[in-house]
């Protein structure tokens, strides 16, 4: 999962707010950056019912341990916030065939005993083609950090041949469920004659991701699961960009992949994930911002997932508290990614304890350590391959 989310979904529609105004500013400022709320409250109420009600079919199944593959096909309601109608309906059926995919392959990899080092490359294979495809239809989120996590995710826990129908079935009715619950503004705004209204509002999003791109757009999301950004995602970018993004991404994926796994870390798709974050952005700038943001965000969401989990929470209880976290990364990614990771975190742990149990020390170290390789293998790894002038 946002990661489980979950790694939140949307980008701010406008320059963030900063402390004194302007623009640029210390990297202080944008650190502390408020977006507006740009209408979070619509998404973050798709997200919560979109992933709640996969929850509560599984609780009532007795087969919770299953939430892992409902959280990611349910990602794809976070996708086309910014579009309407049959776009919208487009674009997160595209991903959630690409969600499916990637909870399907993850699970048959971890059937493997080799697991962890057949992840490696192929995570960084989804992530080349996550990037090549964001840039080319301009995802929003952008970037390839949900099929990332994803793969990676599932991949890591240990899986029979079995387990693969079931992954794929599962993932599939929550994806399915995403995109209805997804096209039902749209059908309720069209019920009360407003489908010219939500005509326009798709057109200006659509603007404004032109314009993005225009200014050299500086930030994509990551969720999660994994997470928010600091600008929409280029509408057109170069085709030498297309392959360049795709490079670092697949670059940052395999180098901290590699390293997590060759040092015996736990759960090696955390730093995966870590390294996709700050390259969503176009520019050494926003990716300090980003990487930064990661790390700050995911301190404090430790603290928060270390009490939720010495809880001991089941059934009805963690149900409601992962859609409340996931309501909550919703709410605050587009306006601050380190805030939107106070509750990313915790959710993101909460799942994977709940599919793979262990101990929560170890758990919150590996997740501690692996980010900050990530990062800093995302930032090294993009500031190698920025654009030159």
């Amino acid at each position: 999962m946002p990661e489980v989310t979950t790694e939140p979904s949307r980008p701010p529609t406008t320059t963030p707010r900063r402390p004194g105004g302007g623009g640029g500013g210390r990297l202080r400022d944008q650190l502390l950056a408020l977006g507006p709320h740009d209408g979070a409250h619509r998404v973050a109420a798709r997200a919560g019912i979109s992933i709640l009600v996969p929850l509560l079919v599984l609780l009532a199944a007795g087969r919770l341990e299953w939430a892992l593959y409902a959280t990611f096909g349910a990602f794809a309601a976070l996708y086309a916030r910014d579009r309407g109608g049959a776009e919208r309906r487009r674009m997160q059926l595209t991903l959630a065939t690409l969600l499916v995919l990637a909870v399907g392959l993850g699970t048959v990899v971890a059937t493997s005993p080799h697991r962890a080092w057949l992840a490696v490359p192929l995570a960084a294979g989804a992530a080349a083609l996550g990037s090549t495809l964001s840039d080319r239809h301009a995802w929003h989120p952008p970037g390839a950090l949900f099929l990332v996590f994803a793969f990676g995710a599932t991949a890591s826990v240990p899986s029979t041949a079995g387990d693969v129908p079931v992954a794929l079935g599962v993932a599939a009715a929550s994806a399915a469920l995403a995109v209805v619950v997804g096209g039902l503004g749209a059908t309720v705004r069209a019920s009360r004659g407003g489908s010219a209204a939500a005509g326009g509002s798709g057109a200006a999003a659509g603007a404004r991701a032109a314009a993005g791109a225009a200014a050299g757009a500086s930030g994509g999301a990551t969720a999660g699961a994994s997470g928010g950004a600091t600008a929409v995602a280029a509408a057109r970018v170069a085709p030498t960009d297309v392959r360049r993004h795709a490079l670092r991404a697949a670059l940052g994926v395999a180098l901290a992949g590699a390293l997590a796994t060759a040092t015996g870390i736990g759960h090696p798709y955390w730093a995966m994930v870590s390294a996709v974050v700050p390259l969503a952005a176009r520019d050494p700038r926003a990716q300090a911002v980003r990487g930064l943001h990661r790390l700050l965000g995911t301190g404090v969401g430790l603290l928060v997932a270390a009490a939720l989990l010495g809880l001991d929470l089941e059934g009805l209880g963690l149900v409601l508290v992962v859609v409340a976290l996931q309501v909550g990364a919703e709410l605050l990614v587009g306006r601050n990614y380190a805030l939107a990771l106070v509750a990313i975190t915790p959710l993101a742990l909460l799942m994977v304890h709940l599919a793979s149990p262990v101990p929560v020390g170890t758990l919150l170290l590996d997740r501690a350590v692996e980010t900050l390789l990530g990062v800093a293998v995302g930032l090294a790894v993009g500031r190698a391959l920025r654009r030159r002038p």
